[in-house]
């Protein structure tokens, strides 16, 4: 709103309020306040909606988040690479009441509050980019984003004759009619995959794969032949080390475009001294999607559109959360929005019992219509998926989780060192009420090792 219009709307509502103090004297004129009266006429907008909207829901400069105000220095030589060599000998930064103590991952557990339960996304990223030319040799890549029909991750990888994919296509417009064909040997089984594109909706595509094979499931064309999809601020290609090292020790859900990164630095050996200190542990799947690394182009986060994830939560683990509640802590933010999200679903479960939309909006936080403890929320979904002989919740998560946010689940997290003006970074701040640049700040100034192959943080509460 400019600085006339912001004057002429207070002079606005000055005027009706001055004129409904005129009903209010003098109920049967006009004539006890003229001049409030001929500024309301003289001000009215010629479309009173347009009125209305401009008092009413223009949001206040002060409520704004600006984008870049999350924006920091970080050097391309600060961005790892590749991995240490042993998960666990990355860096460690503790931040607790407003302390950073600085360690080595190895001795994370040495960190973690007594009776913690720590909660870590079980996903495992499938090698979902596909190479193929045409005739002529124009090199066409298909990006795997999620699957369309079966719209099932597990019964779409697991598919004998063929299935449809969302997907980002390479070169597109070199591509728009006709299908493109590989030829493929697993094991000795042979196969000709062909890939057909449906339909176009902004940069995605519906895509269609057929093979002649029965005998293969597409889980093992994208083994076979796909590739795995490392992070484009890494500025290289896939190795065949990636294969090993950008996947979690704990792995074994198939279906992310992008690993959980904070899961990375966890051994056999720290589980280890985290089960030595009766520190439990659960999990609970989030597929990441290709969105984790969509930059936010707006100047203001309201005008951010989120990306939707599928996640998937056994009823045991819920069971467990209950148990817990006060001492949980998230994996990566991953596990924290999936962690968060269930306090939204159970409030919508408890809102209408006979609810199908299992889907939590970026704004839902912030409608206001938080009238449940996080332990009737976790409740609530356990009646519902007892009263319906259920023993997971599946449900898709398009959560924002920004300054001002409530957390109703997480009470400490593990998580890498993110870029700048992205949401990850929003959520951090979220989580350390705005402090977010103290941590960074230390990071660069003691030698942190940056993004998904970078060092670590523990955030507590």
């Amino acid at each position: 709103m400019s600085n006339v219009e912001g004057l002429k709307s207070k002079v606005l509502l000055l005027s009706l309020c001055l004129l409904s103090l005129s009903f209010v004297l003098c109920p049967l004129s006009f004539d006890c306040c003229p001049l409030s009266f001929v500024l309301f006429l003289l001000l009215l907008p010629q479309n009173y909606n347009n009125f209305s909207v401009s008092l009413v829901n223009q949001p206040k400069e002060e409520q704004l988040i600006y984008i870049d105000s999350f924006d920091y220095p970080l050097p391309d030589e600060r961005i790892a690479k590749f991995p240490l060599s042993h998960r666990d000998a990355s860096k460690l930064l503790v931040y607790r009441d407003a302390t950073i103590t600085e360690s080595v991952f190895s001795s994370i557990a040495d960190f973690l509050p007594a009776d913690s339960l720590l909660v870590y996304n079980n996903t495992r990223v499938i090698q979902a980019r596909l190479i193929f030319h045409k005739d002529t040799g124009a090199r066409i890549e298909v990006f795997c984003l999620e699957p369309l029909s079966p719209a099932d991750y597990a019964q779409s990888l697991g598919a004998t004759n063929g299935c449809i994919w969302k997907c980002m296509v390479g070169n597109v417009k070199k591509w728009r009619e006709g299908k493109l064909s590989k030829d493929i040997d697993i094991n000795g089984s042979n196969c000709t995959l062909q890939v057909e594109l449906l339909q176009t909706d902004d940069n995605t595509h519906s895509i269609q794969f057929t093979w002649d094979n029965p005998d293969i499931h597409f889980a093992d064309i994208l083994e076979k032949v796909g590739e795995l999809p490392i992070p484009p601020y890494l500025h290289r290609k896939t190795e065949e080390s990636d294969l090993t090292t950008y996947q979690t020790v704990y792995s074994k859900i198939k279906g992310s475009v992008a690993a959980p990164t904070a899961g990375l630095h966890f051994t056999p050996e720290v589980f280890e001294s985290i089960k030595a200190k009766n520190i439990e542990t659960e999990e609970l799947t989030l597929h990441v999607g290709a969105g984790t690394f969509q930059p936010v182009k707006t100047a203001t986060i309201d005008l951010h559109h989120m990306h939707t994830e599928v996640i998937s939560v056994h009823k045991s683990t819920i069971e467990h959360l209950l148990q817990k509640v006060g001492h949980i802590i998230a994996v990566g933010t991953t596990s924290v929005r999936t962690l968060e999200s269930l306090y939204y679903l159970g409030l919508k479960l408890h809102l209408d019992s006979s609810t199908t939309d299992f889907h939590v909006s970026q704004w839902m936080p912030y409608e206001g219509n938080e009238t449940l403890t996080t332990t009737e929320s976790l409740q609530t979904i356990l009646d519902y998926l007892e009263k319906n002989n259920l023993t997971t919740l599946h449900a898709e998560t398009q959560i924002m989780i920004k300054p001002g946010y409530t957390f109703h689940l997480v009470n400490g997290m593990i998580t890498n060192f993110h870029q700048p003006k992205s949401t990850l970074l929003l959520l951090v701040s979220a989580f350390v009420d705005g402090h977010w640049t103290d941590i960074y700040d230390y990071a660069l100034a003691n030698d942190f090792r940056f993004l998904s192959y970078g060092d670590s943080s523990l955030l507590l509460r």
